[in-house]
């Protein structure tokens, strides 16, 4: 017969895991919490980034032309994406002029895509990209510095035409491209973005849809292309610029409140992935700013603007390189909306509403006009 201390010892094991497994917590908590406090009072160190591979979606204008700047004057390598050639090579140029001694300028439409994948070919193919045709050059290289020798100072890429109705292989050629010029992006900024001003039932269902292909669906496009190789090398950093309208609903931008939680969440989920899987080189910072001033939101106001201001770009870009360079998961700007956030997962839907109208989120679209066009 089986002996009762033998039971005994069986069922004491689980429970001495499960002790253990709690100290392990309690220990690894305490020192973050300590962490945590020495880095409110110090700044953080940050990482350098010079030589990383720096791609950067919406590359052309606004923020994404600030952040190409403030990385070139780290020494990064640029990629920049943008569906508007001329604002992409502007970019390219005024990178090189702040330092920069590698940019590629794409011309890329980031919410288009061919076909809808498969759910088998999803999972087996690792190199999704956009699907346009894109047309590459390198900008001159900063002038007294010689180029590598296997690089040309004045580089175009080849065109590449896409067909409707070609299966994912077909486009392996764009990613390819990327990586034969360039080599394998280690830091992916998704910073292209568009908004309607519309309330729901005024927005046309294209816009609709346009706005979770650029906002949302084209960062499942460009972590399919890169992050495989970011997870071989161990190493890469992966960031989101959401919105504070990610992070609650605002009157008259329910289609980009809605695509903006869905990027959100998206890289969350990832970040949690690449923590689960043990892939500890790479980084995720989600960025929920609020409004800035880079003509996008042109029109809209606050009603408290000493506490919630209008940002300014040159502002939010700082801050958000800092969060890159230490490595930050979250980045909130300005810091209000961390308090704002935790005081909606508190409150009744009573108050919020209340606390809502009072500091004037409903009204925050009404004087929307939204980026004016180039003639």
């Amino acid at each position: 017969m089986p002996s009762r201390h033998a039971g005994v010892s069986q069922n004491m094991a689980p429970d001495l895991n499960s002790t253990k497994d709690l100290f392990v917590f309690l220990g690894k908590s305490v020192f973050s919490v300590l962490e945590d406090m020495v880095f409110t009072l110090i700044p953080k160190p940050q990482k350098n980034v010079a030589g990383e591979i720096v791609l950067i979606t919406g590359a052309g204008s606004g923020l994404g032309r600030l952040l190409a700047l403030k990385f070139a004057s780290l020494g990064s390598v640029l990629v920049l994406w943008d569906i508007n050639k001329e604002g992409t090579e502007e970019t390219c140029e005024m990178a090189q002029a702040a330092g920069a001694t590698r940019v590629y300028a794409y011309t890329c439409d980031c919410s288009q895509r061919e076909e809808v994948y498969r759910v088998a070919d999803q999972t087996s193919h690792s190199w999704a990209t956009f699907f346009v045709a894109p047309r590459i050059h390198q900008c001159s290289e900063k002038k007294g510095t010689r180029p590598a020798s296997n690089e040309q100072p004045y580089h175009i890429g080849k065109s590449l035409h896409m067909q409707k109705g070609k299966r994912e292989s077909d486009y392996s050629d764009v990613q390819g491209q990327v990586k034969r010029e360039v080599g394998d992006v280690s830091i992916l900024i998704n910073n292209a973005g568009i908004v309607t001003g519309k309330n729901f039932l005024d927005c046309p269902d294209e816009l609709i849809e346009k706005s979770f292909d650029v906002n949302f669906k084209a960062h499942l496009w460009t972590y399919k292309a890169f992050l495989p190789a970011m997870i071989a090398n161990d190493h890469g950093h992966l960031v989101c610029i959401s919105s504070s309208a990610g992070l609650t609903g605002v009157n008259g931008l329910a289609d980009y409140c809605a695509s903006k939680f869905a990027a959100f969440g998206f890289a969350e989920a990832v970040f949690a992935e690449t923590v689960a899987q043990k892939h500890m080189g790479i980084k995720t910072t989600i960025v929920c700013p609020l409004l800035i001033n880079t003509g996008m939101f042109e029109g809209c106001t606050t009603k408290f603007p000493s506490l919630l201001p209008v940002l300014e770009p040159e502002y939010a870009v700082r801050k958000i390189v800092d969060a890159i360079l230490q490595e930050k998961v979250y980045l909130y700007i300005p810091r209000v909306l961390y308090f704002l956030v935790f005081l909606k997962s508190i409150l009744s839907s009573k108050i919020a509403t209340l606390l809502c109208e009072y500091l004037g989120i409903f009204n925050v679209m009404d004087g929307f006009v939204g980026k004016k066009k180039k003639d």
